[in-house]
């Protein structure tokens, strides 16, 4: 989408809709425009059809100024405002408009030297409002038709600093919508063979790739990670992808990269097996960061590990009761085989820390169910033996809100995770689940400073939510952007 700033008046704007956001209860500011229009504004607050109510909308054609329509959206009360609210209202505007075939859009920003005081934001308020209204356009249609070629190609900003950065705005959008792409995309068009050229085809001045075959990894004594591709028929890929844009420490991305996900021999219960393409989300997340972090140019050195695999109940499947030895040497009881995302981390944490010997490991994973029996959709556990670490993902977090939740990782989860017959098993039951799965990849941390993202109740949606679209969310793009943004 082209996005242009114009320091001309609302009436003046010749766009297929003109978009006024307005805060609940407040007095009507486009006074101008209501009196060019017949008074069209101020009858729908009158008759309270329009009364600003959070991502309410009410679209009114009318005469008397340049453009066809306007686009009332409701921001809420304005004691309430939050950044995300702002970004919420620009994608009900946004995906909206796109819905009634408007090529083009224009959004009035004089709205936002209305806000308080006390409002904090890292970016300006127009920032918010048309990243919300991007990235609510994604659509997944590779194998289905377009919704009629309806699509906006162009949004005027009218009144709004210039200094909004526009390269990192679209930059990060186009790193989350390429993500979702590579989550909705279904197994059999996503294998490990697949995503490793996908990630051989970001490859460039700064970015170097290279993989890991099954071979590669036995002399590596990679045997955690591989005791989960024994089922399947598809060979396992370790994906590397080294960006080089600075000369200060590295930091090391690892995202657990399940192409698709069965539960191998614990298997799965059939209902809703289909949406566990999405457990490469973590990968899909870190080769969309690589991806951006060199389009940007960021003045860092980064790491990128991708240990992609199926986990499926082949004949020479891993089976409960099963010990492999990890990379580090630690040798792991095999539990369940549905407990699988941490066996191929605990390589790739090793991996990274044995060859790179980073500043800092972040690993992003849909890990475990009890994430979401924990959070809900609403937000990401963290966890971490680093609290520096944390507390800057928490901060990023909150920019982008894409939340995160702190939980603890006290030493009494090891007795939960210790066996009887190896160093340590892959899985403690039911009982504390969520924190012993981030317990077990603790171990092969060891004193690399470290932090877990487990995205497993919020990397997919069910449902449309105002600029999330139902599938893939790519959660942890943004908030890993933004927490590399603000290195020093």
């Amino acid at each position: 989408m082209n996005l242009l700033f114009k320091n001309i008046s609302e009436q003046e704007i010749k766009a297929d809709a003109l978009i006024l956001p307005l805060f609940e209860g407040s007095d009507n500011i486009y006074s101008d425009i209501n009196k060019a229009t017949g008074g069209l504004i101020s009858d729908v607050i009158k008759s309270k059809e329009f009364t600003g109510k959070l991502n309410q909308t009410t679209l009114l054609h009318v005469k008397g100024i340049n453009s066809n329509r306007i686009l009332l959206i409701g921001l809420g009360k304005q004691s309430d405002i939050t950044p995300d609210r702002i970004r919420q209202a620009g994608g009900k505007a946004f995906s909206y408009l796109r819905g009634t075939g408007s090529k083009n859009a224009a959004l009035s920003c004089r709205i936002f030297s209305k806000l308080p005081k006390n409002f904090a934001a890292s970016q300006m308020p127009a920032f918010y409002f048309i990243e919300g209204g991007l990235l609510s356009l994604y659509r997944f249609e590779r194998y289905k038709k377009s919704e009629n070629g309806k699509e906006i190609k162009t949004a005027i900003i009218l009144g709004a600093d210039k200094g909004i950065s526009i390269k990192w705005l679209k930059t990060t959008v186009s790193a989350v919508n390429f993500a979702k792409d590579l989550i909705n995309t279904p197994s059999n068009d996503m294998t490990p063979a697949i995503l490793s050229r996908i990630a051989k085809s970001i490859s460039g001045k700064k970015i170097k790739v290279k993989v890991l075959e099954k071979k590669d990894m036995e002399k590596e004594g990679m045997e955690a990670y591989l005791s989960v591709s024994k089922g399947s028929a598809e060979p396992p890929k370790f994906i590397i992808l080294e960006y080089k844009g600075g000369k200060g420490a590295l930091l090391a991305l690892v995202g657990k990269s399940i192409t698709f996900d069965s539960g191998g021999i614990s298997l799965k219960p059939a209902e809703g097996m289909e949406k566990m393409k999405y457990d490469m989300s973590g990968g899909a997340a870190v080769l969309a960061v690589i991806k951006a972090a060199s389009e940007l140019n960021l003045p860092l050195n980064i790491v990128g590990l991708l240990p992609a695999t199926e986990n499926l109940p082949g004949g020479s499947a891993s089976k409960p009761g099963d010990i492999v030895k990890a990379i580090t040497g630690k040798t792991i009881e095999i539990i369940n085989t549905d407990a699988e995302g941490r066996l191929v981390l605990a390589d790739a944490i090793g991996y990274a820390i044995k060859y790179y010997k980073p500043k800092a490991v972040i690993n992003i994973a849909t890990l475990t169910g009890a994430c979401s029996i924990a959070l809900g959709s609403e937000a990401a556990a963290l966890m971490g033996n680093n609290e520096g670490l944390m507390e800057k993902l928490k901060k990023a977090s909150e920019d982008t809100y894409e939340r995160v939740w702190q939980m603890p990782l006290y030493e009494e989860y090891k007795e939960y995770i210790k066996s009887d017959v190896a160093d340590i098993k892959n899985s403690g039951g039911r009982n504390g689940s969520l924190v012993t799965a981030g317990y077990f990849l603790k171990e092969f941390a060891g004193d690399t400073p470290w932090a877990h993202l487990d995205i497993a109740g919020t990397a997919w949606s069910d449902k449309d939510k105002p600029y999330t679209p139902k599938g893939a969310t790519a959660m942890g793009v943004r908030l890993v952007l933004n927490f590399l943004k603000e290195i020093k």
